[in-house]
């Protein structure tokens, strides 16, 4: 059996200074670089997931309600999709790029990135739209977790109550061993409980 982290999410957008910073975004991002550094022998795996929006269509609005529609961020290719600097990518593996052309809060919703695709540095002026886009053979995150004999995994990152969550419970159902830390998330909810009560419902350990 093999043990795999997932780290969702922890984009410069998504911390402090970014279009739709959470807070203590950037504390998890140094917070989860600390843990990898201390505990990465302890897992066969190092995954990271990234929002990658190309032309996500409602996703984006200029007045979102911000619970199905969210101001412009992580837009492929751009300093906001970046993961943020303070955590470090020396152990990870493999990048899982999703929400191309449609909301996707999941990480198994995410498409492995090119081996020689860099996950920090802006876009390129003139740069091709489909240069950013997924190779039409790209595999999933599940797919490639069971092609490593993954089944137990650790999931951090952010947001708590949104990708995260849905990351977790993704990987409940399709069939792994899941743990949240949930001192290496950051949340947009102020209480984070009913979050919390719906990720052990679906069979999440909460640590």
């Amino acid at each position: 059996m093999s043990r795999a982290l997932i780290i969702v999410d922890v984009q410069n957008d998504f911390c402090e200074g970014g279009s739709l910073a959470v807070d203590g975004g950037a504390a998890v991002a140094g917070a989860i670089s600390e843990y990898v550094d201390a505990h990465h022998n302890e897992f066969d795996h190092i995954v990271a997931t990234q929002d990658w929006h190309i032309d996500p269509g409602g996703h984006f609005s200029e007045t979102p309600d911000f619970k199905d529609s969210w101001p412009a961020h992580c837009v492929a290719g751009t300093r906001g999709a970046d993961l943020h600097p303070d955590l470090d990518t020396e152990y990870i593996e493999a990048y899982f790029r999703k929400g191309q052309y449609a909301a996707a809060y999941s990480g198994f919703e995410g498409l492995l990135a090119p081996e020689d695709a860099v996950p920090t540095g802006e876009r390129q002026a003139g740069s091709a739209a489909d240069a950013l886009e997924p190779d039409g053979d790209a595999v999933g995150l599940d797919d490639w977790l069971q092609s490593h004999d993954v089944e137990d995994v650790v999931v951090v990152g952010i947001a708590t109550d949104y990708c995260v969550l849905a990351t977790s419970l993704d990987a409940v159902q399709a069939g792994y061993s899941v743990t949240v830390v949930r001192s290496l998330t950051a949340g947009i909810a102020e209480d984070l409980e009913e979050t919390v009560a719906e990720m052990e419902l679906g069979g999440v350990d909460v640590a």
